[in-house]
């Protein structure tokens, strides 16, 4: 049986950053336009931990089941190195994605923002069928695209709606969020093609070759800054973005200097670390810059 600590880093929790952005760059924007509700932000920020814990484990069971985990470098795999039963982590998986569920109800029943019911289900089914399912999608090359809709202008603009109708401002931070976890994911995509082609595994980054996902990687992160600049046409002090950028210098060294398999684990982190950083100082720019 797998420990307590081995189920926690079986979650994943490196990953949580992507899932705390959004809702911090949601909450500044709307705190910007002074129709801010803190209530609804800390219900947003549970279902959005909630998901991504959610999202890891089910990668975890069905990665597992199929055998693409069995030769991984990086986190522990619960499934792939036969440290936990496949149902009890797919148990763990739908646990997470009813009490996000659950939340989510609580949080469009106090804002009356009933469109996000489709929207939050749609979320819970594309983190399902990401690795699940008989054709996963992740397997052919969009788990970007999830990625970067789910967990960037869903998350971003979700949060948001929820207290104000969602600005330019909101937009703005919501592609850059998006930008960046989708950069999250091609670094681990990176790191796994040789497993990845091996399994048949069809990501992103195999069709594209290193190369091409090593410059893709460098285009995602870019696309923040370029909404950094976008969004200080709203509130100039959305520029404290900036002071996140020597965060990515050493990741941005790792993907742009060949790193290859263990030598990619610290682009991961580091890559998280700064669309946190970069994700809180965006919002409290907004904040601060509040029309």
């Amino acid at each position: 049986m797998a420990t307590l600590s081995q189920w926690i880093e079986g979650a994943r929790p490196r990953t949580l950053p992507a899932a705390v952005s959004p809702i911090l760059v949601g909450t500044g924007a709307a705190y910007h336009t002074g129709h801010v509700v803190w209530a609804y932000a800390v219900l947003a920020l549970v279902v959005a931990l909630a998901l991504q814990v959610g999202v890891n484990f089910a990668n975890d069971y069905s990665d597992g089941i199929r055998g693409t985990d069995e030769v991984r470098v990086g986190p522990v795999r619960l499934v792939g190195q036969r440290l936990a039963a496949p149902r009890s982590v797919k148990i763990a998986a739908f646990s997470c994605f009813f009490f996000a569920g659950l939340m989510g109800l609580a949080l469009v029943g106090l804002s009356g923002l009933w469109v996000m019911i489709p929207i939050g289900a749609a979320a819970i089914v594309a983190a399902w069928y990401y690795t699940g399912g008989s054709r996963p999608y992740g397997y052919l090359g969009l788990g970007e695209v999830f990625v970067f809709v789910f967990f960037g202008l869903v998350a971003t603009l979700g949060t948001m709606a929820t207290m104000t109708p969602p600005t330019a401002a909101g937009w703005y931070g919501a592609i850059g969020v998006g930008a960046l976890a989708s950069a999250i994911l091609v670094a681990n995509n990176l790191r796994d093609i040789p497993t990845d082609r091996e399994h048949g595994k069809r990501t992103l980054a195999v069709r594209m070759g290193e190369s091409g996902t090593r410059w893709f990687y460098v285009a995602l992160v870019a696309v923040a800054f370029v909404m950094t600049g976008l969004a200080s046409f709203t509130s100039p002090w959305a520029l404290l973005a900036l002071l996140a950028a020597p965060l990515v210098v050493k990741p941005m060294q790792a993907v742009v200097g060949r790193a290859t398999g263990r030598g990619l684990i610290p682009a991961l982190a580091g890559t998280g670390q700064f669309q946190l950083v970069w994700s809180l100082l965006l919002a409290v720019g907004l904040a601060v810059g509040r029309a």
